[in-house]
């Protein structure tokens, strides 16, 4: 039953990290009085509306990977827990090595995730203090696998909080 449960959890997380992220829709009011639209100040350039466009993108894209990891992080406290009390029975060797197996598949993807918002980062103008705070993030993710793989399974999970953390930090010094 324990490997069942197992393997399910697995595949539950898989399908939660490998789901698109929603992406998040704003709308402005817009005023019908032509009155309004002469004593309001005259209109920031383009360029500036791109500029927080592009940031606010960004932001959101940081909020929706925070969001993940931290869901990433509950799933995985049960199943490393899962993990520890099934290595030490005997005959469930199988469903351990194939929940392990996909936990640093499943790691393996947030690393990719994280990597693509630090390369984003790096590239766009006006991140580059947050890009110092969120440079080495993937990396981390990677050791962490490397953790999971050596069933260090509480150390792994601390170093995705550290991740965690840094993705909270930068996203708070967004706002």
């Amino acid at each position: 039953m324990k490997p069942l449960i197992a393997t399910a959890a697995a595949c539950l997380l898989l399908t939660a990290l490998t789901a698109a992220p929603v992406s998040a829709q704003t709308r402005t009011r817009r005023s019908s009085s032509t009155s309004a639209q002469r004593r309001r100040a005259p209109a920031a350039p383009a360029s500036s509306r791109l500029d927080q466009t592009r940031f606010n993108t960004q932001r959101l894209e940081l909020a929706g990977l925070a969001k993940d990891l931290t869901r990433f992080l509950y799933l995985y406290g049960r199943l490393s827990k899962d993990l520890e009390l099934t290595s030490t029975q005997t005959g469930s060797a199988d469903a351990a090595n194939q929940t392990k197996a996909g936990l640093i598949r499943s790691m393996g993807d947030m690393r990719d995730r994280l990597d693509q918002l630090e390369s984003r980062f790096r590239f766009e103008q006006g991140l580059a203090s947050q890009y110092q705070m969120l440079r080495g993030v993937s990396a981390s993710a990677d050791q962490a696998a490397q953790q999971v793989s050596a069933n260090q399974f509480d150390r792994a999970g601390r170093t995705l909080l550290d991740v965690a953390n840094k993705l909270t930090d930068v996203l708070t010094e967004m706002q």
